[in-house]
């Protein structure tokens, strides 16, 4: 059975709090859909916004290699013909090759929200959907509340269906608009309704209960061959059935060959940019295209992980795009310090003297407060700084900091430091907005000089939390910075009860990786390049 993808994230995952798409966010979201092959590109409720009218025509210029343009409305309004509702002429007007047109499935919303009669609902949903059709659309038929209505009237939602289909919808969309239906109720729903269809069926799912994804799998095992969704779940209230689920699942779980692997394998890395167009931090526990969905951080699974690499992960995840990792932590056994490593290119192994040693600094440091699985930028140092011949490339010898209040009520710091480098000793002063960001500029002026790519190195965040409230200010204090340089990002930790030290622990080591680390990856390139 093949299975037909409609993404709807331009028009139901913008109905997200906080989401508002441009019209050049909506174009290049597009693009990108159209890149992970899905069937139908869901753009909007034409004339609704100007972004609307703006939005079609813009996207009728796509070049487009799979993906058909779809425009989204609702079924005439109740007593007026169907040339003279604005609505359907708005959708007409978007000119897109598909159209998706909901109506009401449910004898409830018909009554006491379209406060019409139900033979005139039936009326609008078919000569809405035939006018869309003598218009020469691709016509999907939305059947909005249907497993509340079917609950409620399942004669009068099965009749709403066949308005639809004698005039000529081409797929019939169950939708559990309320989310809150369970996987039980539709497959058995969707399985009676795909028995008396000649149409195929589709599904549409919210997530209200938490079975979005669920809910559109078992519709698909009862015979729906349509499957509606946004990427990364985004839609109002809880969200709509996230395709970066469904998708993989279709595919390596229900062999449902006609999506590509090589698509598939695009997932993770357009789940990603479409958080950051919606301006949103990617979840990192998401299944599938979470930076945590292939973590592994216990000791006993990293050993097993290592004998078997289907021994914790249920898919390569190379196939949806991703990666697998191992964590350092003070869960963490042989196997994760000997598997790290390697990752980094290091010879240690799992029974090695020096091995044993780095776990046990881990462990007693993060019973200090440091906290390893999110800075890994730290790990790699503690293993490399383990190695007998390795030399720190700068030691901090002193430093002082002053904040004070000026005359104009304006709050700076300034920070005297001693580096050693080399032989020599570095004295060097700076100003700050806050005594860090003055530590970080006093430090680099001492190093730059030295190691002059580290202009090209940023701090890009940084995070403080108080590890044991109970004591105050006086509390155990955790600091996480990450930094960039031009072609990679990596992470740092600090710990003590002095903010200002803990921030200068993460400080140091974001610095000193960027030399041992980074620069060396850079003079290498250079070298390969000459």
């Amino acid at each position: 059975m093949k299975i037909t993808i409609y993404d709807t994230t331009l028009r139901d995952g913008a109905q997200q709090e906080g989401i508002s798409f441009s019209v050049e966010d909506k174009l290049r979201i597009a693009r990108l859909l159209d890149r992970l092959g899905v069937d139908f590109i869901e753009g909007g409720w034409p004339g609704s916004n100007p972004k609307g009218a703006e939005f079609f025509p813009r996207a009728g210029e796509l070049e487009l290699d799979h993906a058909m343009l779809s425009a989204f409305g609702s079924t005439r309004r109740a007593g007026i013909g169907v040339e003279d509702d604005p609505a359907l002429a708005a959708l007409l007007s978007a000119n897109t090759p598909a159209v998706a047109l909901f109506g009401k499935s449910s004898r409830t919303h018909v009554q006491r929200v379209l406060n019409t009669t139900l033979e005139e609902n039936l009326l609008m949903i078919e000569e809405s959907v035939r006018y869309m059709k003598e218009n020469g659309r691709y016509v999907i038929y939305d059947a909005e509340h249907f497993f509340d209505g079917y609950d409620d009237d399942p004669k009068y939602a099965i009749a709403t269906l066949a308005a639809a289909a004698v005039a000529g919808a081409d797929v019939l969309v169950l939708c559990d608009t309320n989310g809150g239906s369970l996987p039980s109720t539709i497959k058995d729903t969707v399985a009676t309704v795909a028995a008396k269809s000649s149409i195929p069926i589709g599904i549409h799912a919210h997530n209200d209960g938490e079975m979005a994804v669920a809910n559109s799998l078992v519709a698909v095992q009862a015979g729906a061959s349509h499957v509606q969704g946004t990427i990364n779940g985004l839609g109002e209230r809880s969200g709509n059935a996230n395709l970066c689920s469904v998708l993989p699942a279709l595919r390596l779980k229900m062999g449902h060959l006609q999506i590509p692997l090589e698509k598939l394998q695009l997932l993770t890395e357009i789940s990603h940019a479409i958080s950051e167009i919606a301006n949103l931090r990617p979840n990192p526990n998401a299944p599938y295209v979470g930076k945590s969905a292939f973590a592994h951080k216990g000791g006993m699974h990293v050993d097993a992980l290592v004998k078997c690499e289907q021994s914790y992960q249920h898919i390569d995840p190379g196939v949806v795009g991703n990666r697998t990792r191992v964590l350092v932590s003070e869960l963490s056994g042989k196997g994760n310090i000997a598997y790290k490593a390697r990752e980094f290119g290091l010879g240690i192994a799992k029974e090695s003297l020096l091995g044993r040693q780095v776990l046990v600094r881990i462990k007693e440091l993060e019973s200090r407060g440091f906290q390893f699985d999110g800075a890994e930028g730290s790990v790699e140092l503690l293993l490399r700084r383990a190695a007998a011949d390795y030399r720190a490339p700068f030691e901090l010898l002193d430093f002082h900091i002053l904040v004070s209040n000026g005359d104009n009520g304006v709050m700076s710091a300034e920070a005297a430091v001693k580096v050693r480098v080399e032989n020599q000793v570095m004295h060097t002063a700076a100003d700050g907005n806050g005594p860090v960001n003055a530590l970080d500029a006093a430090v680099r002026k001492a190093l730059l000089p030295f190691f002059p790519h580290l202009a090209s190195v940023h701090l890009t965040d940084y995070k403080v939390r108080i590890l044991d409230s109970a004591d105050g200010t006086a509390a155990q204090t955790r600091v996480l910075i990450t930094t960039s340089g031009p072609e990679r990002s990596w992470s740092t930790v600090g710990s003590s009860t002095n903010i200002i030290e803990a921030s200068w622990i993460a400080l140091a080591d974001a610095l000193e990786y960027a030399i041992t680390v980074v620069g060396r990856g850079s003079k290498r390139r250079m070298k390969e390049r000459v």
